[in-house]
């Protein structure tokens, strides 16, 4: 229901769109329409949390080849840098895996911007190894331990994308931990980094992306050397404790504990651009874009049926 609403409101605001545009043009120029936007045409910068770069360029391709005016400009970022790129002004579109914190949307209630924000997508974070180790599993408890400091065994240590990465954040969040200790924790610099030592070596489990995780799938060379593992269903009183891998159908089924929401963020503080953008993600085109990339779409794309009166 929430996808026909918002293409009903996008189909009434390119009406406006078109209708204001050309009052515009007619009283004040081409200066004017600049100033207010369109919804799709014209410039944006979107900043990426960038274990969502792989899913998210495909998604701009597809807009751009659709809408020839248009010209979206990615911004791949760990989720900490990108949030204060966002609070800086260099961008008001972001893609992340949380909303703002309080503090920092206040930034944008001193603007009397109201933000636009829609779930687009499930990921989750995701434990590789190389291929040659024994375990298969891993529970979120002893990743905690880890984190804190602890030694749970020989091999057991974390190799993270970035310090700044959304799944570092995610696993503190679930630990409830202020800090780190860095005794058994390595942090890299991006995911491509962390696959390309967790096929070289044994001493480590890196921590990535699902996305990410996916896009190496078809494009990391070594990837016969690395397999990921699962992960415990035992976060909730009600998890059964079995262990789950991370795949479509586990995220869908709330098995995989370590999933998390993928959110459009638009502060931008007229009908702009990226208006267009989060009606196009959030709608039929862009959910089964995520479908097909074997992430789990916000709502399910429509199925079309086709009936015939007579078969040829």
């Amino acid at each position: 229901m929430r996808i026909i609403n918002f293409q009903l409101v996008l189909s009434l605001l390119l009406l406006t769109a078109t209708i204001t545009s050309c009052q515009r043009k007619k009283d004040s120029g081409d200066a004017d329409r600049q100033q207010h936007g369109d919804i799709l045409k014209g410039q944006l910068p979107v900043v990426v949390d960038e274990t969502l770069v792989p899913i998210m360029k495909e998604q701009i391709d597809v807009f751009q080849n659709s809408y020839k005016e248009s010209k979206i400009e990615l911004i791949g970022a760990p989720e900490v840098k990108g949030i204060n790129l966002m609070l800086q002004g260099r961008a008001k579109t972001a893609i992340m895996t949380r909303k703002l914190t309080e503090v920092e949307e206040d930034y944008f209630k001193k603007k009397s911007i109201t933000p636009k924000i829609f779930q687009i997508a499930t990921d989750a974070v995701v434990f590789v190894v190389n291929a040659s180790r024994p375990d298969t599993s891993v529970t979120v408890e002893s990743v905690l331990k880890i984190l804190k400091g602890e030694n749970i065994g020989p091999g057991q240590s974390l190799i993270f994308d970035n310090v700044n990465s959304s799944t570092l954040r995610q696993l503190k969040d679930i630990g409830k931990l202020e800090k780190i200790s860095s005794q058994y924790v390595k942090a890299l610099e991006t995911g491509d980094e962390v696959l390309s030592y967790v096929a070289q070596h044994t001493d480590g489990i890196g921590v990535i992306g699902y996305n990410q995780w996916l896009n190496a799938k078809g494009s990391f060379k070594d990837i016969e050397k690395i397999r990921t593992l699962s992960v415990q269903n035992s976060l909730t009183k009600e998890g059964d404790h079995k262990f789950y891998l991370p795949n479509q159908s586990n995220l869908a089924a709330g098995l995989y504990v370590l999933s998390r929401p993928v959110y459009i963020l638009n502060y931008q503080p007229d009908m702009g651009l990226g208006l267009g953008f989060s009606a196009f993600v959030t709608g039929d085109r862009g959910q089964r874009i995520m479908l097909k990339a074997d992430l789990v779409p916000a709502t399910m794309p429509g199925r079309e049926i086709i009936i015939r009166d007579k078969v040829e």
